[in-house]
């Protein structure tokens, strides 16, 4: 029985960016999709996320790049200075050579600007309807579908289920049940005005400032109006993983012996989000029977690599394409899903976890991490981003067998 013919909707827990996505590439290969989000509206929060190549060609493929085009900032570079000294390490120019090498731009943006680009896709779709304040709980399955039940005990059944449920994934705590490895860093990020951003890093670049068990970052949002300002440090306390207010007097007391041009960041923000972030070991297997994994809740990582959201959004669009080569067989689609997805998204956990090692690189090994990097030409600098940079719809799929 192919999906056209299926009555029976597709379940998504979770309406964010991964969330959102899955329903986008769902509803453009033909399904009914229905989405639980536990929050009372569909809504995203957080501040800037860079938008590699390849998360143009994701939302390219699920329909809404132009969208996601005109909310973003279009930077020259990607540079990376060393705090302490505030000699420059590294630069990747992201202009007209890098466009060409990739297909596509780099760019930064607010989260909520992708968030809405997906919605308002989602929104021009007959197909997607939406369930809030409704957190799924629990999770049954027979041999032609998937039962959910939620927080109120009211049940919901769909052809199949996508857990694109988060860090904190209901959908994987039932299925793998793995603990969360805290990383012991904290992630304080806010966004500051234009008006009150140091004209001195006013630069058209996603700059990080490496330091010792900590780093810098900051970019332009929003037409340049304002700035993406974010901070990581390790931690003196042991550190449980979610999100709380900042304290300005913490952010402040772990960048002694950095650079006053960097360490001026930390003084910018009224306000502060602080993360204690953390991710889980890679795993091989996302789906079980009808229900599977995508984003987050897949693949949970750190920020070091700044892909969080770019491998949600492939995961979508990996989905629905395993959808279509197979006929909407959803065994063999899930089966090639997850066979196309597993190593390149282990990868970036485990790529991410040796950049924050880098980035906080101390003593000796900072200036190894300096000698590394320090004249590499744009050209080396592309052919080591191939891997990550050039991936597209066209080629997402594992070889079949």
């Amino acid at each position: 029985m192919t999906h056209a013919t299926t009555r029976e909707p597709v379940l998504v827990a979770g309406g964010g960016i991964g969330g959102l996505a899955a329903a986008l590439a769902l509803a453009n290969q033909g399904y009914e999709v229905l989405v639980f989000e536990q929050a009372a509206q569909i809504g995203e929060i957080g501040a800037g996320i860079q938008l590699g190549p390849n998360a143009f060609s994701a939302m390219d493929a699920l329909g809404v790049g132009e969208r996601a085009r005109g909310r973003a900032v279009y930077i020259d570079e990607l540079v990376m200075h060393d705090a302490v000294d505030a000699s420059l390490v590294g630069r990747v120019p992201t202009g007209q050579a890098f466009r060409e090498r990739f297909g596509n731009p780099y760019a930064v943006i607010h989260r909520v600007d992708v968030h809405t680009s997906l919605l308002e896709g989602v929104q021009a779709s007959d197909r997607v309807r939406f369930h809030t304040d409704t957190r799924i709980v629990r999770v049954e399955q027979d041999g032609n579908g998937v039962t959910v039940e939620d927080q109120r005990g009211q049940r919901w059944r769909g052809q199949a289920l996508v857990g694109a449920d988060g860090v904190r994934s209901v959908v994987r705590a039932q299925y793998v049940g793995d603990p969360a490895r805290v990383t012991g860093h904290v992630v304080y990020r806010a966004v500051v005005d234009k008006a009150d951003f140091p004209r001195d890093l006013q630069w058209n670049a996603a700059s990080l400032w490496a330091g010792p068990h900590c780093h810098l970052v900051h970019y332009p949002l929003r037409g340049g109006e304002q700035y993406n300002v974010v901070v990581t440090f390790h931690s003196r306390q042991a550190e449980e993983w979610g999100v709380t207010e900042g304290s300005k007097e913490e952010v402040q007391s772990y960048f002694q012996g950095i650079h006053p041009l960097p360490r001026q960041l930390i003084d910018l923000p009224k306000s502060w989000k602080r993360w204690a972030t953390a991710d889980r070991e890679p795993i091989d297997r996302w789906s079980f029977g009808r229900a599977t994994l995508l984003g987050d809740a897949a693949h949970p990582t750190t920020q070091y690599m700044a892909q969080g959201a770019c491998m949600a959004m492939e995961d979508a669009v990996t989905l629905g394409e395993a959808l279509r080569v197979r006929g909407g067989d959803w065994d063999r689609a899930l089966d090639l899903y997850q066979r196309s997805r597993v190593a390149r998204t282990a990868r970036i956990v485990l790529s991410s976890r040796e950049m924050g090692r880098i980035y906080h690189a101390k003593g000796v090994e900072r200036l190894v991490r300096n000698d590394l990097w320090r004249g590499r030409s744009p050209q080396r600098f592309y052919d080591a981003l191939e891997w990550l940079y050039g991936w597209t719809v066209e080629t997402c799929l594992a070889a079949p067998h």
